[in-house]
C-alpha cells in the first residue's frame, strides 16, 4: 500500500485501537497522534481542537488509547495523557505532554517538526 500525501483531503481525527495503530500510522508520511484515555478531562479539552489542527496543517490525526494495549505505553514511553506525538515515516519526531494545548500551539508544533 502506498502512503497518502498530505495534499489529499485530511479526514477528521480517527480513533484507532492498538491493533490498528501500526497500519494507520503507516498510511501517511506525517501523522499527529493523540495518546489519550477515556475520562481524562485534559484529553477531552484537547480533542475538539485536533480537527482544526488537521485542517490547518493537512496532517491527519489518530486518537489512540494506550490503555487498550499496555505494550503501547512502554513502546512509546507514555508517562501522562494527553501526550501528542508527531510521527514522520513511522518514527516519532516530536512530542508535547504538557496537558492542554491550544490549536495555535499545535499548528506551530506540527509545522516545526514536520
Amino acid at each position: 500500500m502506498s502512503r497518502m500525501t498530505e495534499a489529499t483531503s485530511t479526514p477528521k481525527p480517527r480513533r484507532v485501537d492498538a491493533r490498528e495503530f501500526p497500519d494507520a500510522l503507516a498510511e501517511h508520511d506525517v501523522v499527529l497522534v493523540d495518546f489519550y484515555t477515556k475520562g481524562c478531562t485534559l484529553c477531552q479539552s484537547v480533542e475538539p481542537v485536533l480537527g482544526n489542527v488537521a485542517r490547518a496543517t493537512g496532517v491527519p490525526v489518530l486518537l489512540v488509547n494506550p490503555k487498550d494495549d499496555p505494550s503501547l505505553v512502554e513502546e512509546h514511553a507514555i508517562r501522562s495523557v494527553p501526550t501528542l506525538a508527531l510521527f514522520r515515516d513511522d518514527e516519532e519526531v516530536g512530542r508535547i505532554a504538557d496537558g492542554f494545548v491550544g490549536a495555535e500551539r499545535l499548528v506551530e508544533f506540527v509545522e516545526e517538526h514536520r
